[in-house]
């Protein structure tokens, strides 16, 4: 049986999401797929919210995408909040949690916020995002990809999803019912397509709101 998980969604527990975890699992659900990670920033809360709405169809993985001093990374299969935000402790606590460490659209230019994973970096990573939904240009998801290449890592994908239109534009495909063992073995594949980029626009937008409305 081929199972289909996005791996990569925001719920309104993040600073930038809108989305209520009820509505994200059911619009994942209608999109045929068998599991989501929320990867809310710096909080575990929405995947938890989320999981109440789990079925024995359907998986939730609770998942943070945390911002450290050196980029993005998420984890996945997490069960209590990450407190650092220093790279090595980041990783040092999801890996207590027996988690997964994926870097997100690592490379992207375009963002701030991404890291820019060096050599050394290598060891400290179980996957890397080699499909983003919401990378401007593809090139920096083919970096990605080159580098996981090189150092024999795992490729995963996620939506990065903000919006319902969103969910399940990217993610992985496996056989294999144990979701976090397929994807630590690389029994998997990946899949997606690029958001629209007016979905970048109403998040910018929203950021915008919000600052005005709460400082």
């Amino acid at each position: 049986m081929t199972l289909r998980f996005d791996l990569h969604i925001h719920s309104k527990y993040s600073s930038d999401g809108v989305l209520d975890p009820k509505k994200i699992v059911k619009t994942a659900i209608k999109r045929n797929l068998k599991g989501i990670a929320i990867t809310d920033h710096n909080t575990i809360k929405g995947g938890l919210k989320a999981i109440e709405y789990e079925t024995k169809d359907f998986k939730v993985i609770v998942g943070s995408e945390i911002m450290t001093d050196q980029g993005e990374v998420i984890g996945l299969f997490l069960s209590e909040e990450i407190k650092s935000n220093n790279l090595i402790n980041v990783v040092s606590e999801i890996k207590a949690q027996n988690g997964i460490v994926i870097v997100p659209h690592p490379f992207d230019e375009m963002r701030r916020s991404a890291l820019h994973p060096k050599e050394e970096c290598a060891s400290l990573i179980d996957c890397i995002e080699g499909f983003n939904s919401r990378c401007i240009f593809q090139k920096y998801n083919d970096k990605a990809v080159e580098y996981a290449n090189k150092h024999n890592l795992p490729l995963v994908a996620g939506s990065d999803a903000h919006f319902a239109n969103e969910i399940g534009n990217a993610g992985i495909v496996t056989q294999s019912e144990d979701l976090q063992d397929a994807i630590i073995k690389n029994n998997i594949e990946i899949f997606g397509s690029r958001s629209m980029f007016i979905n970048h626009a109403f998040t910018k937008g929203l950021k915008r709101w919000r600052k005005i409305r709460y400082g």
